[in-house]
C-alpha cells in the first residue's frame, strides 16, 4: 500500500486538478506515503476522522478507565542526544530543534479502541500499524487561501497561574517565535501576501491523566489560481513540517538524524483529506505504533539554547497520554 512520496505528490496534483476526493499521508522523511480514495479506505484497514469528517462506524466500545504504564527512554540516553543537539544550538548551527523518542507503553486498549475513544481534531488508524490522535493542524486550503497553525509550547493546566507562566516564559517565547518565522517563510514559497493572523493563542487539551495548555499561532497566504493542479507540489515544498523539525530546516534535520536513535517513520509526518474543493491536514503527533507486537508512544519537544534538559525530558513523558474522557 505504501508508495514513494513523489508518486503521492503526483496523484495529489492529478486528483486535485479533477476535483476528486482523496485521503493521503506522508512520512517524516518525505520518502514514502499512502494515497487512497476515501470510499476504499475502510476496506484497506484505514479509519480516519478529520474535524468530524470520516469513514468509521459508530463506536461500540464502552467507557472504561485508561490504564497505561510508561517506560520512557533512559535519562542518560536522552541526555546524550540532548547534549548533541544543544551543542549545535550553542554553535549556531540551529536555532530550534525538535528532539523525540519512543516510550514503551503497556495499555489496556487496542489500537482500534484508541482510535474510537480518543478525542482529537485529526484521528487516523492505519491498519494494525499505528494510530494518531493529533491536535495539530498542518495546513488548510480553501478558496485559494492557505492557513497554517504551528503548535509550540505545552504546560500542565493544573499548575498555578499556568497560562501566564507559559506566555511569559522566555524559552517558550523564543521557541514559538522561531517556529512562526519558519512557517511564515515556508508559506512564502507557495503563497503571496503571507501574514500572521493570530499569535500565541492558547488551546486546552484534555487527556486521561491531566489537562494541558498548548500555544498555537495562525499564519495565512494567498495561493495562485491553479493551486488545485498543484496540491502535491505545495506539500512537496512545505514538508517536512517546520514545527516538528526546526530552523534552519535543512541543517536541523541533519542534527536530528544524528541525535535520535530510531527512525520516526510516519510519526511527525502529515495526513489529510481533500473533499474535491478544500483540503485539511494534520501533523502526526500524539502517535502510538505497533513495533513487533509492542506498543510505542512517540513524543518530544522543541529544544533551544535556553532549554533545561530535565524539563524537556519531563515534557516528553507528559505528552504520553490518550485523550479519552
Amino acid at each position: 500500500m505504501l508508495l514513494p512520496a513523489e508518486h503521492v505528490f503526483d496523484l495529489m496534483n492529478e486528483y486535485g486538478g479533477h476535483s476528486r476526493p482523496f485521503l493521503f499521508g506522508i512520512d517524516f522523511d518525505v520518502s514514502h506515503g499512502f494515497f487512497i480514495e476515501p470510499g476504499k479506505a475502510l476496506e484497506a484497514g484505514i479509519l480516519f476522522n478529520i474535524n468530524g469528517i470520516g469513514n468509521h462506524p459508530e463506536s461500540s466500545y464502552k467507557s472504561s478507565i485508561v490504564n497505561m504504564r510508561k517506560k520512557p527512554v533512559e535519562r542518560h540516553v536522552y541526555e546524550h542526544a540532548y547534549g548533541l543537539v544543544h551543542s549545535n544550538l550553542v554553535a549556531g548551527n540551529s536555532y530550534l530543534a525538535n528532539l523525540t523518542f519512543p516510550t514503551s507503553i503497556e495499555l489496556n486498549m487496542s489500537l482500534p479502541e484508541i482510535f474510537a475513544r480518543s478525542r482529537a481534531r485529526y484521528r487516523l488508524l492505519f491498519r494494525d500499524e499505528f494510530v494518531v490522535f493529533s491536535p495539530e493542524i498542518f495546513v488548510r486550503i480553501e478558496d485559494g487561501t492557505i492557513h497554517s497553525f504551528p503548535m509550540k509550547g505545552t504546560i500542565d493546566a493544573a499548575l498555578e497561574d499556568a497560562e501566564n507562566t507559559i506566555l511569559n516564559d522566555p524559552k517558550e517565547t523564543a521557541e514559538h517565535n522561531t517556529i512562526v518565522d519558519l512557517i511564515r517563510n515556508d508559506l512564502s514559497m507557495v503563497a503571496s501576501a503571507v501574514k500572521v493572523d493570530r499569535f500565541r493563542y492558547i488551546e486546552k487539551i484534555i487527556t486521561h491523566e491531566k489537562t494541558l495548555l498548548q500555544l498555537s499561532s495562525e499564519i495565512s497566504g494567498l495561493l495562485p489560481p491553479d493551486y488545485r493542479d498543484n496540491l502535491g507540489n505545495i506539500f512537496r515544498k512545505l514538508l517536512p513540517a517546520g514545527s516538528i523539525s526546526g530552523a534552519p530546516k535543512k541543517k536541523t534535520l541533519e542534527i536530528i538524524s544524528e541525535a535520535e536513535t530510531y527512525a520516526r517513520g510516519f510519526y511527525t509526518g502529515v495526513f489529510g483529506y481533500y473533499d474535491g474543493s478544500g483540503l485539511d491536514s494534520g501533523v502526526m503527533i500524539r502517535f502510538i505504533r505497533n513495533n513487533k507486537g509492542k506498543l510505542e508512544f512517540c513524543s518530544g519537544g522543541g529544544i533551544t539554547v535556553n532549554s533545561n534538559p530535565e524539563k524537556e525530558y519531563n515534557e516528553l513523558i507528559d505528552k504520553v497520554y490518550v485523550p479519552v474522557i
